[in-house]
């Protein structure tokens, strides 16, 4: 199959009106005319005949260079052992013909061949976003949502009409700024509903004027719509993995060849920083009811006086946040925990299962990861408060006979049935808020056991087996809020390695004794137990 390189021009006889096409006498200018292109093409599957055409070139070098581009696609696939292959690829220049896209770029024409890829059909983002979260059969329910949140919210709104070889960094930086845009006008929204719920707050109830003032400003605020949340800087950051993810498995496949979401640089995303609820602290939110730090962790004293109201007021969930106070389990694992994954004998508990909330629907699934399924040893004194937890239910189970849920989970509610890590965070918080103590969230309290470990002297690894981390650099990055007293200590002992004169030796101070209560020895850290609280146990 050779090519056929003709030139024409619009030129017609004065006489007929007819074109005089290529006995067009002006046809040997260089400037006269165009240069055409024909090229046939591999017949269709019904036999019938086809071509490659195409009018306009300048030089006949240029229709030539076109023409031999031609050939080269195909002779990617053997004429004689591969018709069918070469019939893809002329079904692929017939379509290029017809829609005058530019002739395909040989190395990647080749390259989708061999993957055995569609030539003629070009997948959008969006299409194959679709498919590479559908072929994720090891995801778990979280973090399916996850991912199905981002492509749907963000991803396929924004660039999913984009052919999946046309993406490039551009479109991504494009998204993001987006995204800016967008965050700035919900920044917006939301201040004007709140000054406008600041400004209804102020207008009295009584008055035709005032109800008037009311119903116009209600009426407003209607209009305006919910509060919405910004897409922060972690949330950006989780879809830019997202993408790339995805991204990386359609290189593996063969669909491209280049990963744009590797080259973009987004604001980084800034982890706060936890902080301890010192007197100066809780002396300031009082005054002006702001927060230090999103993170917040308790003090040990503070920490004993949440146990120890909930001693005093006989709440039946004492023991499900003492578990986490000492031994910093997750949210969804304190839910989860079973009987038959605490071993009395041994003072030992496992966590193989969690209960993850999804929208409002609950769901077990295996820990967050492999290292969250761990095995920890219980200290002697929450091994009694899980006994008397143990012997409670049990009683709990008599009262409610036959109407007993037997879900075989450690915490529950009275009547057995697993108790909803949604209902557990609101029990928490209005609990704190009746406590009297400063505001913390229930994952802070896993904050607070790992901060009582290490201000305790416990090995970081152990601290790590023990949060369920898979490095301790995770634990020393996030969890390490070190009490005052106890970086005080380290600051006098760092500046007690230094021998000196005796004229210029520090004053030193007196060793807080270590106390003995009941048999059972606890450090103690500014007056305080760090380890072992004795809030009153609840009898059953």
């Amino acid at each position: 199959m050779t090519a056929t390189i003709t030139k024409r021009c619009g030129c017609r006889d004065p006489q007929t009106d007819k074109q005089l096409g290529a006995s067009c006498k002006k046809l040997t200018q260089r400037t006269h005319g165009v240069w055409k292109l024909v090229h046939p093409l591999p017949p269709r599957e019904d036999e019938s005949r086809r071509r490659f055409f195409r009018s306009g070139y300048e030089t006949k070098a240029k229709a030539q260079t076109d023409a031999n581009a031609l050939a080269a696609l195909l002779d990617i696939a053997d004429k004689r052992s591969d018709p069918d292959g070469r019939r893809r690829i002329a079904d692929l220049l017939e379509m290029v013909s017809t829609s005058g896209e530019s002739i395909p770029d040989y190395d990647e024409t080749k390259r989708r061949f061999a993957t055995g890829q569609s030539l003629t059909q070009h997948m959008t983002v969006a299409e194959w976003l679709d498919t590479w979260l559908a072929g994720k059969k090891a995801l778990r329910k979280s973090g399916e949502t996850r991912y199905e949140v981002d492509i749907r919210c963000h991803l396929k709104p924004r660039i999913g009409h984009v052919r999946l070889d046309r993406l490039t960094v551009q479109h991504l930086d494009e998204m993001f700024a987006g995204i800016a845009e967008t965050n700035a006008e919900i920044h917006d929204a939301n201040l004007q509903r709140h000054a406008a719920l600041d400004e209804l707050k102020t207008i009295p109830w009584k008055g035709i004027e005032n109800r008037g003032r009311r119903k116009f400003l209600k009426a407003a605020i209607e209009e305006m719509g919910p509060f919405r949340r910004v897409t922060g800087p972690s949330t950006q950051k989780h879809i830019r993995d997202t993408l790339r993810a995805a991204l990386n498995t359609a290189i593996a496949r063969g669909a491209i060849t280049f990963n744009p979401a590797s080259y973009v640089e987004l604001t980084a995303a800034k982890r706060p920083k936890a902080m301890v609820w010192t007197d100066e602290r809780v002396e300031a939110w009082l005054r002006t009811g702001e927060r230090p730090s999103a993170v917040m962790v308790w003090t040990p004293e503070q920490a004993g006086e949440f146990l120890d109201y909930l001693a005093d007021t006989e709440h039946r969930l004492l023991p499900l946040f003492h578990l986490i106070t000492f031994r910093g389990l997750r949210r969804g694992e304190a839910c989860g925990v079973r009987w038959a994954d605490y071993s009395i004998a041994a003072r030992s508990m496992t966590i193989a299962t969690q209960l993850v909330q999804d929208g409002w629907e609950v769901i077990e699934s295996l820990p967050k990861t492999d290292s969250g399924e761990r095995v920890f040893s219980i200290d002697e004194y929450s091994a009694e408060v899980l006994d008397a937890h143990q012997t409670k239910q049990a009683a709990e189970r008599c009262q409610w006979g036959p109407a007993w849920i037997e879900s075989g989970r450690m915490f529950t509610q009275e009547d057995g049935e697993r108790i909803h890590p949604g209902w557990l965070t609101d029990q928490f918080e209005r609990l704190v808020d009746l406590s009297g103590l400063p505001p913390i969230r229930l994952h802070d309290l896993r904050h607070v056991a790992a901060s009582l470990m290490l201000a305790a002297g416990v090995d970081v690894k152990i601290v790590s087996e023990t949060l369920g981390h898979s490095d301790s650099r995770i634990t020393r990055d996030i969890y390490q809020s070190v009490m005052p007293k106890a970086a005080a200590e380290a600051a006098e002992a760092t500046a007690a390695m230094v021998p000196r004169g005796a004229a210029r030796l520090p004053k030193q101070k007196a060793v807080e004794a270590v106390n003995e209560q009941d048999g059972i020895t606890s450090a103690s850290h500014e007056g305080a137990k760090i380890i072992v609280f004795r809030p009153r146990l609840v009898g059953a």
